[in-house]
């Protein structure tokens, strides 16, 4: 079993205790398939979200953070004139 179908048989199987009563009453075939077809699917969909080219969302903190250390410092740094030394 490869990572995903280790991560997406236990949301199945707790979703169909859940609302399906399972395992005392059980699912058509059928249904039982496309649920974990689907689960399949979205387990795959995120983990290739998860690896999207390494690309990292924006962080409103840091981005606010570095603005901020930006600020700060040309607050401190300010243009010296050294033509009228003694």
């Amino acid at each position: 079993m490869n990572d995903i179908t280790k991560d997406a048989l236990p949301a199945v199987l707790g979703w169909m205790n859940r609302h399906a009563g399972f395992p005392r009453h059980r699912l058509p075939a059928k249904a039982e398939q496309m649920l974990c077809v689907a689960a399949l699917a979205a387990e795959e969909e995120r983990a290739e979200q998860q690896q999207s080219f390494g690309l990292q969302r924006r962080d409103p903190a840091m981005a606010s953070a570095l603005r901020s250390h930006a600020l700060r410092r040309t607050q401190v740094h300010y243009k010296c004139d050294n033509s009228a030394k003694v």
